[in-house]
């Protein structure tokens, strides 16, 4: 009995029929991810210059995905840390496969939820932003969203990033897990032996 080998990753493969330029796999799901970041923005062609120029573009929120601004103190606190990438390990951990974006200036944090999360998270949103500050973005609202391959804090440039890289389109947080890390944020600022 022979062993058992794995099979070879996949040759990259052209780009188009017409040109011969070959393309990794992973280009195509960077390309998947940006195509859908951008599905609801009303110039995509305009937000993917922003995005080339300035490393960031405003993108509409509400059709396709909604967002959650999370002070930075508050994830600090639940992290145990203000360290950038301690921070961002600890969301990659709670956030369970789901995106978020830190904007340096602040800081805050914004988890990629569902549309539908504004809507449906109405009385419990009003509490997060009463005594978290955190608040429920979605329709008529824009969101900073870096490019898909800014994924590290750059002190220098000091511009949005990935603090947890969507990994395919649609990879958004589920929204329980988003309300279960508010309300231990809400629990540890009310009874701090939490």
């Amino acid at each position: 009995m022979e062993p058992v080998t794995e099979p070879p990753p996949p040759a990259p493969r052209p780009a188009s029929p017409e040109c011969r330029t070959l393309r990794h796999p992973a280009t195509d799901r960077r390309r998947a991810i940006e195509d859908w970041l951008l599905s609801t923005h009303p110039a995509p062609g305009r937000a993917r210059r922003e995005w080339q120029e300035y490393k960031v573009a405003l993108v509409p929120l509400g059709k396709l995905f909604a967002a959650v601004r999370i002070p930075g103190q508050v994830l600090h606190g639940l992290a145990g840390s203000a360290e950038w990438g301690e921070v961002d390990a600890f969301l990659d951990d709670v956030l369970d496969g789901g995106a978020a974006i830190c904007d340096p200036h602040g800081p805050r944090y914004y988890v990629l939820v569902p549309a539908g999360m504004p809507a449906a998270w109405g009385q419990a949103a009003e509490a997060w932003r009463t005594v978290l500050g955190a608040c429920v973005l979605g329709r008529d609202t824009y969101l900073g969203v870096p490019r898909v391959t800014e994924v590290d804090f750059t002190p220098r440039a000091c511009v949005s990033y990935w603090a947890v890289p969507m990994t395919s389109p649609a990879a958004l947080c589920a929204p329980l897990g988003v309300a279960r890390l508010l309300t231990d944020a809400w629990k540890a600022r009310v009874d701090p032996e939490f």
